[in-house]
């Protein structure tokens, strides 16, 4: 675990360092991977409208995170294979996981206008979504709207109340949906074949509620795309970010390699 890591005070709870590399990793992809891909659903779809760009990145993150459950699920059932490497693919699983909802939700941002390359930022709309009901619950506490808390919150929480709220979601999320996430995974496990379809199921249950709570974050889509607004960190702790206009990616909208910014740190 990294400073700052919400995780860290629960590092004797079992699994906590697991899930805790697996999200830091997660919310580290560059805000220029996350732009090119929704550029590149849009040039492949011009006529779409941001509604029909977020079903479109509902549908691949729910085909990518059923599919790599059910692919854990099935190899514990290869008895040269086993359950002792199916484990250790498991752990892989947990990071596949979470950088795929990470992806995702920070795409869902994007198309909504918004860039968020702050880490810790980042760890509250990941936690939160994967937390559903309870993660709006957490952040309706430091003072914000439950309702599209994602499209204000995250652009106007000072960076304490975000370090605030995240201690807050990571208790949370080590209290009930470790274990929750744990059986799931464990699930995937059981030889014969058995752990292919609770891994598939699994897998989709766990990314239905992380798109139903990113889905519920942000509110409605905009009507039409607009420009894009980055959440910039200011340098006092207590005081809100700046929102700033994001800058275009190298080689502009019509393709190009992107830039290479890497996520500002806590």
């Amino acid at each position: 675990m990294t400073a700052g890591d919400p995780f860290e005070r629960f590092a004797g709870v079992p699994g906590t360092h697991l899930v805790g590399r697996a999200i830091d990793t997660a919310v580290r992809v560059p805000s220029s991977v996350i732009r090119t891909h929704v550029e590149q659903l849009r040039r492949r779809n011009p006529e779409a409208t941001p509604a029909q760009i977020l079903a479109i990145l509902d549908s691949e993150f729910l085909a990518l995170v059923q599919t790599t459950g059910g692919a854990v699920g099935g190899t514990a059932a290869i008895p040269a294979v086993g359950t002792a490497v199916a484990a250790t693919l498991t752990a892989a699983d947990v990071a596949a996981f979470f950088a795929a909802a990470a992806a995702y939700t920070l795409a869902v941002a994007d198309v909504h206008g918004v860039e968020v390359d702050d880490v810790a930022r980042r760890r509250t709309l990941l936690l939160a979504s994967v937390l559903g009901e309870d993660g709006s619950r957490a952040v309706a506490a430091a003072g914000v709207s439950p309702a599209a808390w994602a499209r204000v919150g995250l652009a106007t929480m000072p960076s304490t109340t975000i370090q605030r709220v995240n201690k807050v979601l990571a208790g949370r999320f080590v209290k009930k949906h470790l274990l929750r996430h744990s059986s799931v995974l464990l699930g995937r496990l059981v030889p014969f074949g058995i752990g292919a379809a609770i891994g598939v199921l699994g897998g989709r249950a766990l990314g239905k509620g992380v798109v139903t709570q990113a889905r519920a974050a942000f509110g409605e889509p905009p009507t039409a795309f607009g420009p894009l607004v980055r959440v910039v960190e200011v340098e006092s702790a207590g005081a809100p970010p700046q929102l700033v206009p994001a800058p275009p990616l190298a080689g502009g909208p019509s393709g190009g390699d992107p830039q290479t910014g890497q996520p500002t740190e806590d």
